[in-house]
């Protein structure tokens, strides 16, 4: 299976090969997998060292002379460290483009915190009328990157190591109905599905799909979920960012609501992705775990 880091160069390649007003952003993160672009459209991909804000910037300024910039560096790096640059020269100056990331939640955790960064979605949902994706496997985030690319709309695209092992029809917007319930409803983003479904083995539960966070498919939810329904976020990013938009999508009903993701707590451990995954409580057996703690909890 491909993974998401080497789509996101194929697809965003492919897409400077086929449309002049395609610009690509890097800041060394993965350059050798863009080397290809660059040699061809030069003056449309570059890369601007290690400096984030300039990252950013760049892109910005990209969109503003009518180019549909991809900007690209690791999560940490792209939302955390130039979130003023996010925020002023995208979001506040009503700029379309697209911030692809990878690393996040703890990808490369055998780098230690500065390479964490599970607070991205959540932040990224604080600049108003941000897209934030969040595909599956490869095969999404090629189909979302194609679909948002020249929306004029600032994206982020969240790509990560972790992928589950089937590929839907994803779109902005769109809930995938994987199995029905009765006791909760499971809402999986991203590449937390296929273990949300292992841990969910022999439950009367209903699980949902989703790659898309924003815009959320409240209308879809409020189908499925019913009159009186628990639903549980099962999220690949710090536990509760998607419960706000969850009590939005069903505020008209006494739902219940909690949330498996990333503990809030600072990760102080060097590991790698598995083991901060068992750690944290982030695989299959720690979500079953922590799924049976909430069903316990509100029977």
């Amino acid at each position: 299976m491909t993974d998401m880091r080497t789509q996101l160069a194929a697809t965003s390649t492919e897409l400077v090969a086929t449309d002049p007003r395609v610009a690509v952003v890097l800041s060394e993160i993965s350059v050798d997998r863009f080397a290809e672009a660059m040699r061809s459209a030069p003056h449309r991909v570059v890369n601007v060292g290690i400096m984030e804000q300039t990252l950013v910037g760049v892109g910005a300024g990209f969109a503003m002379e009518g180019f549909h910039p991809i900007v690209h560096t690791m999560a940490p790096f792209l939302v955390e460290r130039p979130f003023e640059q996010v925020k002023l020269d995208f979001g506040y100056q009503g700029l379309g483009g697209t911030l692809a990331s990878v690393g996040a939640p703890y990808d490369y955790g055998t780098e230690g915190g500065t390479h964490h960064s599970p607070g991205d979605v959540a932040l990224m949902l604080t600049v108003p009328g941000a897209q934030v994706l969040v595909p599956g496997c490869a095969a999404e985030l090629d189909v979302l990157l194609r679909a948002t690319y020249a929306n004029g709309r600032l994206t982020y695209l969240r790509a990560s190591v972790a992928q589950n092992d089937v590929a839907f029809d994803v779109a902005p917007g769109g809930l995938e109905v994987i199995r029905r319930g009765t006791r909760a409803t499971l809402v999986a983003v991203g590449p937390m599905l296929t273990r949300t479904l292992a841990a969910a083995e022999g439950l009367d539960l209903t699980v949902v799909y989703t790659a898309s966070v924003a815009p959320f498919d409240a209308a879809g939810l409020t189908l499925v979920a019913g009159d009186d329904p628990l639903v549980v976020a099962v999220e690949p990013f710090y536990e509760g960012t998607l419960l706000p938009t969850l009590a939005d999508a069903l505020r008209h009903v006494p739902a219940r609501f909690a949330s498996i993701g990333v503990p809030r707590r600072f990760i102080t451990a060097y590991g790698t992705l598995a083991e901060h995954d068992r750690d944290l409580g982030m695989d299959a057996a720690g979500i079953r775990r922590r799924l049976l703690g909430i069903l316990d909890a509100t029977s």
